[in-house]
């Protein structure tokens, strides 16, 4: 993962083009940190007001869905079975290609959107959404409409915390620090458990389905 140093820099030497290109090949499946570059970007449009969020958050919208439309085209072009078979290289285990396997079987449009949220379908939604044979209609209808939210949420709400906590100095301010810190890793923690608790699931279920 980049550090925030890192993540900064890349702002200030690339500026938009960092946010949407970083943002575009998380969506396609490359494991980097477009939700962190988005916050990022946002507190250092807040900080330092040499980008505009107005900016920001359409560039960051526009590279998320042209990268899971790409990742869609690239799941279903090259199909489950070589997904299966090189997937690991990008941390798309078999459990997680079963995971979504069976998350798309019962949900399909909702995991489209509701993935944006969550690191793991983040990176592997459109993959394993081309894969699983997703109808391409529906994908880019629940696609667009989670990637515009995801980026109004994160990006303004991050510029608007930014901008509130310049305005906050002191123990209030620190207070505030530590606790967002805190309710990003209890975020972290509960997503992850969720998702071995999901793969456990999945596991179990498709291997009764044949049965049935």
């Amino acid at each position: 993962m980049l550090s925030h140093h890192v993540l900064v820099a890349l702002l200030h030497r690339y500026g938009y083009g960092a946010v949407g290109l970083i943002i575009m090949l998380e969506s396609m499946g490359m494991p980097l940190p477009g939700e962190s570059l988005l916050i990022a970007a946002a507190l250092y449009a807040a900080a330092t007001h040499q980008i505009d969020i107005a900016i920001v958050v359409p560039v960051a919208a526009l590279g998320a869905v042209v990268g899971d439309n790409i990742g869609y085209l690239i799941g279903r072009s090259l199909g489950y079975p070589l997904l299966a078979r090189h997937g690991w290289r990008i941390g798309l285990t078999g459990r997680r290609l079963l995971l979504g396997q069976f998350l798309f079987r019962r949900h399909g449009g909702k995991v489209v959107f509701f993935g944006r949220f969550i690191a793991v379908l983040r990176t592997f939604a459109a993959l394993l959404a081309g894969a699983n044979r997703m109808p391409w209609p529906g994908f880019l209808l629940f696609n667009a409409l989670g990637g515009v939210t995801w980026c109004c949420l994160y990006g303004f709400g991050a510029y608007l915390l930014g901008n509130a906590a310049k305005r906050v100095a002191g123990p209030f301010g620190i207070a505030i620090g530590i606790a967002a810190a805190a309710a990003i890793i209890a975020a972290v923690v509960f997503l992850k458990r969720n998702e071995h608790r999901l793969e456990a699931q999945a596991e179990r279920e498709m291997a009764e389905e044949p049965a049935a």
